[in-house]
């Protein structure tokens, strides 16, 4: 109904390859209006912890309107179910690769990172929008474009040549993938056709039913019916004689199950919390509890900071949110093994804290 598309573009790579000043770079060359908040938690070095949050508006497709919510994800190998939990529902990649020498086996096992928790996801790299990002390209001594091609990219996507630290090819990166996954979308009948003209025969009750009343309230349009009295019967007419409305399927596909679909909780999380809790629907209804309970532990701390400085069970005095289940929460997070009950658990908490939150009007402004 909004005629928007929402598309998520996972910046991945290994450590200090340059996917965070990506996107710190794009934050600053998006015009104010068309970015929302950026958030990055950073870890000694300046590395990516969780993910950087980037939602940009890009050029309209056909009549319909594209949000972007670009992410980054941690290098580090020990951080791979954050990086797997990231990726969850993405519509695309930029593999950010550093062109130092040295770099190079950090840019394999990545890559094969990447391939090895996409198809965890049931998607296959090789059919998966792709861009290849050759960052660090300002640098003395790096690897000539074909050696990192003959390593990197076998299968010829899109590549780039980028100095994130000035921000140099970084925008045409963005362009490149987004270019892709509209493509991919479209392949999967995700992107909606254009809308019918008024000249164009309409599809569907809605669309002849509109149609007609629009014809009704034209001057001179009752003149053209050819029933007589002015009584209800000409509101009927027309309808009447339209053939059967559901014997054509509509343009427009039904949904697909999957972590697009607004749920419970997404439909309760504030705008920050919005993708956490996406992550953890996704995950409790493809049997992934574990998973599941991690998204809610860390949508659950983020909204109750909201609630201002101190401690976990301050911030939850404040907004009234029981400490009984939180403890419990708490509990499950350390747990290797954990059931369907568990996960629905966290869900339940999670929307209690959402509750809260709309209840006292925090976030401000949301």
């Amino acid at each position: 109904m909004a005629r928007e598309v929402a598309a998520k573009i996972v910046f991945y790579g290994p450590g200090l390859s340059g996917k965070t000043t990506s996107l710190r770079k794009i934050y600053e060359t998006v015009r104010p209006a068309h970015r929302g908040e950026m958030m990055s938690i950073a870890t000694e070095g300046d590395r990516t912890l969780f993910f950087d949050f980037l939602p940009v508006k890009v050029e309209r497709v056909g009549d319909c309107s594209v949000r972007l919510a670009l992410y980054t994800v941690p290098g580090q190998v020990f951080y791979n179910a954050t990086r797997k939990l990231v990726l969850q529902g993405a519509d695309g990649v930029v593999f950010v690769a550093d062109s130092q020498p040295e770099a190079m086996d950090a840019n394999r096992e990545s890559l094969a990172n990447l391939e090895e928790n996409l198809f965890e996801h049931g998607i296959r790299l090789d059919r998966f929008p792709l861009v290849m990002q050759w960052n660090k390209r300002d640098l003395d001594g790096v690897l000539p474009v074909e050696v990192l091609r003959k390593e990197l990219n076998p299968r010829g996507v899109p590549e780039l040549e980028t100095s994130a630290a000035n921000g140099r090819g970084v925008l045409d990166t963005l362009k490149a993938i987004t270019r892709l996954v509209i493509k991919d979308l479209r392949a999967k009948r995700i992107v909606p056709p254009p809308r019918p003209t008024a000249s164009a025969q309409p599809a569907g009750l809605e669309a002849q039913l509109t149609q007609h009343l629009q014809h009704r309230q034209q001057p001179g349009a009752a003149a053209s019916q050819p029933v007589q009295g002015g009584g209800p019967v000409p509101r009927v007419a027309p309808v009447a004689v339209m053939p059967p409305p559901r014997v054509e399927p509509t343009p427009i596909p039904a949904p697909q199950p999957g972590p697009k679909l607004l749920g419970a909780a997404s439909a309760l999380a504030p705008g920050d919390m919005f993708d956490h809790a996406r992550a953890a629907e996704a995950a409790f209804m493809t049997g992934d509890y574990a998973t599941c309970v991690t998204a809610c532990t860390d949508a659950i701390r983020r909204a109750l900071a909201f609630a201002g400085e101190g401690s976990l069970g301050q911030q939850a005095f404040l907004l009234r949110v029981d400490g009984a289940d939180l403890l419990r929460l708490q509990g499950l997070a350390t747990q290797q093994h954990l059931r369907v009950d568990d996960a629905a658990f966290s869900l339940y908490v999670m929307m209690q804290v959402f509750i809260r939150l709309n209840a006292v009007g925090l976030p401000n402004g949301e």
